[in-house]
């Protein structure tokens, strides 16, 4: 007895079967395939990494440092400089660190020698002027105002 609602068609497709399981691709020369584990896939194509340059990072610390540091950064800018030289490699950062921070200090210690002979005269003014005054503050011709110790 068939189903007035639902007859049977002989040329109908049997219902939808999913497909069976299939095995993950291998690669060529994956290994052993009874090993239960995918192979992994090929090395992608592109650039191959670029290695990293010895002293190059602490040539970038010692440029940033040599504005703000000046010995500090000269010390690594050296280090850094010697460690490329080592590995065969040029590196551009611990040079310029090597000479601002060597320019630097060399006007920086101008500076200091020109402000020691501007003020150490005027400091040895004031430290005679207190000798002959006395202890107290005191109220100079020019209007300055002075306390000596």
């Amino acid at each position: 007895m068939s189903d007035p609602q639902n007859p049977v068609d002989p040329q109908q497709p049997p219902a939808y079967q999913p497909p069976a399981y299939q095995p993950p691709q291998q690669y060529p020369g994956a290994g052993d395939a009874g090993s239960g584990y995918a192979a992994a896939p090929p090395a992608p194509y592109g650039p191959p990494a670029t290695p990293t340059v010895p002293g190059r990072t602490m040539g970038i610390v010692a440029f940033i440092l040599s504005f703000f540091v000046q010995l500090v950064a000269l010390i690594l800018g050296i280090i850094a400089l010697v460690q490329s030289k080592k590995a065969g490699h040029s590196n551009g950062w611990a040079v310029a660190a090597i000479i601002i921070s060597s320019v630097l200090m060399v006007i920086g210690i101008i500076v200091g020698i020109v402000m020691l002979a501007v003020f150490l005269p005027a400091i040895g003014e004031l430290a005679q002027r207190c000798a002959e005054l006395g202890p107290g503050v005191h109220e100079l011709p020019n209007g300055l105002t002075i306390t000596c110790g």
